[in-house]
């Protein structure tokens, strides 16, 4: 065990006294060896609860016996999962004979679309699972998401109406260890043991990667604690998974705040402009680099990086074009799937076929998916999608999905941002489809624009990525930071780049908002 801190010092100290704990760690700042030292300060027993199995798994080696590391998923399904166990293994069906066999077989007329059968029971497959991440006992109609092209109030109100009780039917369905209609999985047996207060057998509980903690399991770890010592770690501003019904439950929490601010990833330059974004997003940390790590930071400084961080699919899929035509071997971090299916229905759409796709659905063809893109602001996000098909194709995409290298033979591996999150490379490079806010329609003293403000979410994610990088980073399409008063709020600004639209996130996501 390395010599601790003295934040880690102070960490293990309030975790001996007793009470419930909060510690803000941020980028590389050693929170699993933290959680380690404050485990072997004790002869209680405990568990870790990480946020996925390999997280647990890598932990598992790292902690002493007193620890137990599992997921959240892993203690429902030894409890109430096991017994859904014929269920699960089930063959896997298409969502909408699922909705046929819940009664959903009617396509209706909603704000000028048809809402399809295969549109409806998607979405009330989706409700339920809405419902599975939150805290809440019944299925109500803020579980119902909202579907492109009738996201106004008034034309959601009417998909409710219709979903609902079609929802409440799958749900009750789901109940029956045995048989029914709706496929089982995972975050349906969690819900079901939330559901039944569990008590988890511990004398203290840690909870790591807790920023992103779902509303369910935090209900569950905040329900321990009148027998079991609470200890929830994270990075409130690596809170990025806001669209899949994820929350930062750290601010919040009642315990003692203490904070990990020294990073062993890289060096003091690249802390001073990870502080850039940390002060956007108001964290309640800021950050010190390790004096002896030398981390150079510029602006087209890497030309060969070994990783490019970009902010959506279709980005990603920019970046992959462009190295292969270069004759680079190219990984893309968590494969290339969602690429596939979204230039999969570009080609159904650009044949006269509607297409399954959550995100594109409701469109009767690809010239109703361009104009929504380029004239509705709801579809503003999926314009680079559009160009990207009527530039080069979907059977070019598809061609180039396939010629993809596994990370281990690959030359440069490029990622969102959202999958880089927990990664780490010796140098990196952020793709130019991270832009700026727009400027405000509004003139200061010397007759310049007046900057946008910065969404909160995208400094969030500014900040996950520009963290990655060990030795060398070249901020490339975040470089707008320095121009902007949030970046240096003493110099004067001129005119900012174009704005990235907000609101969906990366392609094939539910909406941040």
């Amino acid at each position: 065990m390395p010599v601790p801190t003295p934040e880690q010092e102070a960490a293990v100290e309030a975790f001996q006294a007793g009470g419930h704990l909060v510690l803000q760690a941020g980028a590389g700042t050693g929170k699993t060896t933290t959680l380690s030292l404050l485990a072997a300060a004790t002869p209680r027993r405990g568990r870790y609860i990480a946020f996925n199995k390999s997280i647990a798994t890598d932990a598992s080696g790292k902690f002493p016996g007193n620890v137990a590391c599992r997921t959240a998923h892993s203690l429902a399904y030894g409890a109430v999962g096991r017994l859904y166990s014929a269920r699960m293994n089930a063959p896997r069906i298409a969502g909408w004979k699922t909705g046929m066999a819940l009664g959903v077989n009617m396509t209706v007329r909603i704000g000028g679309r048809n809402v399809s059968n295969k549109a409806l029971s998607y979405t009330v497959l989706r409700t339920v699972t809405r419902f599975c991440q939150s805290a809440d006992r019944t299925i109500s109609h803020h579980h119902v998401p909202r579907l492109r092209g009738i996201e106004a109030e008034e034309t959601h109100a009417q998909l409710v109406d219709i979903v609902l009780p079609y929802a409440q039917k799958a749900w009750a369905d789901l109940q029956h260890p045995e048989e029914g209609v709706v496929r089982f999985d995972h975050d349906h047996y969690l819900k079901i043991w939330a559901l039944s207060e569990p008590r988890i057998a511990a004398d203290f509980l840690l909870l790591d990667e807790a920023q992103d903690t779902n509303p369910v399991v935090e209900q569950v770890f905040n329900a321990q604690r009148d027998h079991a010592q609470l200890v929830m770690v994270g990075d409130s501003a690596q809170a990025i998974y806001g669209w899949r019904g994820a929350r930062d439950v750290m601010t919040g929490f009642d315990g003692t705040q203490l904070s990990l601010s020294r990073s062993f990833r890289f060096g003091p330059a690249l802390a001073a402009e990870a502080n850039r974004w940390l002060s956007i997003v108001d964290a309640p940390i800021r950050l010190d680099g390790t004096p002896t790590i030398d981390t150079q930071v510029g602006i087209g400084t890497v030309p060969a990086p070994q990783a490019i961080l970009c902010r959506s699919n279709v980005g990603a899929m920019v970046e992959v074009m462009r190295l292969l035509e270069a004759g680079r071997r190219v990984s893309l971090v968590g494969g290339g799937s969602a690429l596939s299916a979204l230039a999969g229905a570009a080609q159904d759409l650009k044949s006269g076929k509607r297409t399954t796709h959550p995100e594109l659905i409701l469109f009767d063809s690809w010239g109703e998916l361009q104009e929504y893109a380029e004239y509705d602001p709801a579809g503003r996000d999926l314009l680079p999608l559009v160009e990207l098909i009527d530039e080069h194709g979907a059977d070019i995409i598809l061609d180039a999905v396939a010629r993809l290298s596994d990370e281990q033979r690959a030359d440069v591996a490029v990622s969102t941002a959202h999958k880089a999150k927990g990664r780490e490379w010796d140098s990196v490079r952020i793709a130019d489809d991270f832009t700026g806010p727009e400027d405000k329609d509004e003139e200061d003293e010397n007759g310049d624009p007046i900057a946008g403000d910065i969404d909160d979410a995208e400094a969030r994610l500014a900040y996950v990525a520009v963290t990655r990088a060990r030795h060398h980073i070249d901020i490339g399409g975040l470089s707008w930071i320095n121009h902007h008063p949030a970046g240096d709020p003493d110099r004067a600004l001129p005119r900012q780049r174009a704005a990235q639209p907000t609101g969906w996130d990366t392609l094939g996501a539910a909406p941040v908002k």
